[in-house]
C-alpha cells in the first residue's frame, strides 16, 4: 500500500488536514449549516430568539438554542438579557462575528449562482443509481 501523500502545499501544508489545526477547527463554524444561517439572520441587529425561529423556517428550538450557545462560545453573538418581566434576552453578533460576514456572503453568492447546477447534478445521479449496473 502506498503511504505517500501528495504535495498539500496549495491547500495551506499538512497542518489544514490534521484533526488538531486552529484554523481547521474555525472553519467549523462557517462549514454548519445553521451557524451561517443564524449569523446571516443577525446581520441587521439584534434578535430575540423566537424572531430568530420565525426567520430560520425549519429550525427546532433545540438546534437554535445549541447554535446560539455555540456562537457565543466562539465569540461571535452576544447573548443580553434584560432584567424585564418576563426577562427579554437578545443576540447580536459580536464585532468578530460581523468580520466573517465576508465568507457568509461569499458562500452565499457561490450557493445562488450554482444551486441549479448542483440540483441537476444531483438528479442526473440519482438517475443514474436507479439504472442496473451494466458490466464493463
Amino acid at each position: 500500500m502506498d503511504t505517500t501523500f501528495p504535495d498539500i502545499r496549495s491547500f495551506g501544508g499538512a497542518a489544514a488536514f490534521l484533526r488538531a489545526c486552529k484554523p481547521r477547527t474555525v472553519l467549523g463554524i462557517f462549514t454548519n449549516k445553521w451557524s451561517g444561517l443564524v449569523m446571516g439572520a443577525l446581520l441587521d441587529g439584534p434578535r430575540r430568539f423566537n424572531e430568530l425561529r420565525r426567520i430560520l423556517d425549519g429550525l427546532t428550538q433545540k438546534v437554535l438554542s445549541q447554535t446560539l450557545r455555540n456562537l457565543e462560545r466562539d465569540g461571535l453573538v452576544t447573548r443580553t438579557v434584560y432584567p424585564t418581566i418576563p426577562p427579554r434576552v437578545e443576540y447580536e453578533l459580536t464585532e468578530l462575528g460581523h468580520s466573517g460576514v465576508g465568507v457568509l456572503r461569499a458562500i452565499g453568492d457561490w450557493a445562488g449562482e450554482h444551486a441549479d447546477d448542483v440540483i441537476a447534478a444531483r438528479q442526473a445521479y440519482d438517475e443514474r443509481a436507479r439504472e442496473p449496473v451494466k458490466p464493463v
